[in-house]
């Protein structure tokens, strides 16, 4: 286990996350009008390349990162539905932060569908600021930075 009892995905994960991030991303589905990227990743990859971290016992929550040249990207943040509410999302984004500090990285970025406004509302209030909006093929995606001190 590394911090908050969040820990590298293994294998034995995989269809874990595959159910935490459909769960966490199917309502969007009828409101975007396309299925949401996540849902459509490759999570075995994912998930073999050390990108995936995942948090609960069974998994309720989890997130996917890329170190990039200069930050860390945030490619998916999905907590179950029915863990909603218990701060899960929270000490998800507090452990990109620590990882990316880890790496000397001083910046975490990432980015959402302009259609999620949940999310518009969460970021802010840890720390994200917007960068930009863009049209990338069907998808209308607001992208975030936030830089870590």
């Amino acid at each position: 286990m590394t911090n908050d009892g969040i820990r590298p995905a293994v294998a034995a994960d995989v269809p874990a996350v595959k159910t935490v991030t459909d769960a966490a991303y199917r309502p969007y589905i009828a409101r975007i009008g396309v299925v949401p990227r996540p849902m459509e990743a490759d999570h075995t990859a994912n998930v073999a390349a050390g990108k995936v971290f995942v948090t609960g016992e069974p998994v309720i929550g989890l997130v996917v990162i890329e170190v990039r040249a200069d930050h860390l990207f945030l490619d998916s943040i999905a907590v179950h539905p029915d863990a909603h509410g218990r701060g899960v999302g929270g000490r998800l984004l507090r452990f990109v932060d620590a990882r990316a500090r880890e790496r000397g990285l001083t910046e975490v970025r990432l980015y959402t569908n302009a259609l999620m406004w949940e999310n518009q509302k969460i970021y802010p209030k840890y720390g994200y600021e917007v960068l930009e909006r863009r049209v990338d093929g069907p998808y209308d995606r607001i992208h975030y930075r936030k830089r870590l001190d």
